[in-house]
């Protein structure tokens, strides 16, 4: 998915540790690390985790928070919308880039 999105055009920066410098680009430990501005925070992560994720993307001023498939965590997301940044629950984000690019 990642790779797909980056073919695209997209700059994906990953905040995992396991993978340096997953597709080229730096890997940060958290979203606060990552310089310059965020468009999409999107979190593949246990549901569970979400809420910490999200608490960073509102310090961020992210653009918008996308939940994956599986990934919904609806107190985050009403968070996030509370503090003014828009939500996708529950989508694959490269699927519903394929669907509006007619991939």
């Amino acid at each position: 998915m990642a790779a797909y999105l980056q073919r695209q055009g997209y700059r994906i920066i990953r905040s995992i540790r396991r993978f340096p410098r997953p597709l080229g680009e730096r890997a940060y430990a958290n979203l606060r690390d990552v310089p310059g501005s965020v468009d999409i925070v999107n979190i593949f992560r246990r549901p569970e985790t979400v809420p910490e994720v999200v608490e960073d993307a509102i310090v961020i001023h992210a653009g918008a928070v996308w939940m994956q498939l599986g990934v919904a965590n609806e107190a985050a997301a009403q968070r996030a919308r509370d503090a003014g940044i828009p939500v996708v629950l529950d989508k694959c984000i490269m699927v519903e880039h394929r669907a509006q690019s007619g991939d």
